[in-house]
């Protein structure tokens, strides 16, 4: 295995702290979401009891390779998106990490396509085992479609020329295949960008979270949440960009608070099924320490003592 890239874990005390909450050591079955490179996991599995779970999700292949080389028999790790956390048993969870970040092994490796620093095929799937590529998506995509998943995931206001220029190159040349050839085609295309930031940023960031459906498997993951953890159960997420922290925080406002049917004034209302316990930031010195840190919010609640 190649460990060429390494990855720093973003809020790793915070989020393991919460999801705990202050317990010493913690028996029942704990998930980790997004396994990534494992840093929560090695660290929840050191504040597990002895008679502790573990349970890892992750749908990239390198990820579930790197999880081999865990050998306690607490954990183990399943191939699958987060999106599958409902097949847990009902209640049976005491404590759920999500870190939606992408880890550094993936931005870094050039292979992968996830960034325009690097001159490589322009893939993005988060699983490469299945599904199509950006490039692959791209080559088809109608001019609409590109400018819609641009200005939707990216909130980038030069999304239509953005995507004329890509089906314009693809016309008259061929599909653009590498991140190379994308940044150069939205650098001529976006006229203004803010003081250190890469013309290509938002649009990177777009045509990764539609590719891998990444907030559609959020909202699927979040609503399972509700289902498989038991009363008072803690759920952290770790989210990295304000179209994520927006879904996030909208959820656990929602289900913070009672729900009456006007229809029927005098029926009790729907008893409230979480209850927001914190949010939390880098400190300024693991921001300084890890620049990736920078964007990173921690929102945690607890699963109501009703279920």
């Amino acid at each position: 295995m190649d460990n060429a890239w390494t990855h720093t874990t973003v809020l790793l005390n915070e989020a393991v702290e919460a999801l705990f909450a202050d317990a010493p050591a913690a028996a029942g079955t704990y998930v980790d979401a997004t396994f990534g490179r494992g840093g929560h996991s090695r660290l929840i599995l050191s504040r597990l009891a002895p008679d502790g779970r573990l349970i890892a999700f992750d749908k990239d292949a390198e990820a579930v390779a790197e999880a081999t080389r865990i050998t306690d028999a607490r954990f183990s790790i399943r191939h699958q998106g987060f999106r599958d956390l409902g097949e847990l048993p009902s209640g049976s969870v005491a404590g759920l990490l999500m870190d939606l970040g992408i880890s550094s092994p993936q931005i870094d490796n050039p292979a992968r396509g996830f960034s325009f620093r690097f001159d490589g095929p322009l893939d993005m799937r988060m699983d490469t085992t299945r599904g199509e590529s950006v490039a692959d998506w791209l080559a088809t995509a109608e001019q609409q479609q590109i400018a819609e998943v641009i200005r939707d995931y990216g909130e980038e206001r030069f999304a239509v020329p953005i995507a004329k220029a890509i089906v314009a190159r693809r016309q008259e040349r061929s599909p653009v295949s590498t991140t190379t050839e994308l940044a150069e085609l939205v650098a001529g295309a976006v006229k203004t960008r803010e003081q250190g930031q890469n013309p290509a940023t938002r649009t990177f960031q777009a045509l990764r979270i539609f590719i891998n459906a990444e907030l559609e498997e959020l909202q699927q993951a979040l609503e399972a949440s509700i289902d498989v953890l038991q009363p008072t159960g803690r759920l952290a997420v770790i989210s990295f960009h304000s179209l994520e922290d927006r879904i996030v925080k909208q959820f656990i406002a929602k289900h913070s608070r009672e729900v009456y049917d006007r229809r029927a004034p005098f029926a009790a209302p729907v008893a409230m099924k979480l209850r927001s316990v914190a949010r939390i930031f880098p400190s300024d010195a693991e921001v300084a320490a890890n620049p990736r840190a920078r964007s990173a919010v921690l929102r945690v609640a607890e699963r109501t003592d009703t279920v």
